[in-house]
């Protein structure tokens, strides 16, 4: 199955794509999407559009995002969830299933904590992905949600097939 994690934001938005292999995982691509508009319609045109380009080139099978994490600034939180939004709708143009995790679910996933900083995760994920070399913050964030999502959709399925671990 291939994965699609979204780590989004209103000027970076993270991505990462995995695969799931038998015991494991493979790392596919990664990056971030450079949000460069000056008015903010556009900047979430250009999400939805970057996205969507992701999704033709590398087709993936489901979608894991980042929920939206409501600190002191509500005007931050809201154009998080806009730009949550528009990578969304992106991948439902392809009906992609979507699904959602709380930051404190994927560091609890990659790093075995839920408090632990990006560079604990960034640093997880290379090693989970056999990645060398440079990784950004916001994409290796994404990995981390497309590797939560993995495991988290793989225990589900052997619960529902009865199979043991």
């Amino acid at each position: 199955m291939r994965i699609l994690g979204i780590d989004p934001g209103s000027r970076l938005t993270g991505f990462g794509i995995i695969e799931t292999v038998p015991n494991g995982y493979r790392y596919i691509s990664s990056g971030v999407l450079k949000i460069q508009a000056d008015d903010f319609p556009r900047k979430l045109k250009q999400i939805f559009d970057g996205i969507l380009q992701l999704v033709e080139k590398h087709q993936p099978e489901q979608m894991a995002i980042e929920q939206v994490f409501m600190g002191k600034n509500a005007d931050s939180a809201l154009k998080l969830g806009q730009a949550r939004g528009a990578a969304i709708c992106a991948v439902q143009m392809h009906d992609i299933s979507v699904f959602e995790y709380a930051a404190r679910e994927v560091k609890q996933a990659i790093v075995g904590k839920g408090s632990a900083d990006k560079l604990q995760v960034q640093q997880m994920v290379k090693l989970l992905l056999n990645i060398q070399g440079d990784l950004q913050i916001d994409a290796s964030d994404a990995l981390g949600i497309a590797i939560c999502h993995a495991n988290f959709y793989e225990t589900q399925q052997r619960l529902q097939t009865g199979m043991k671990t």
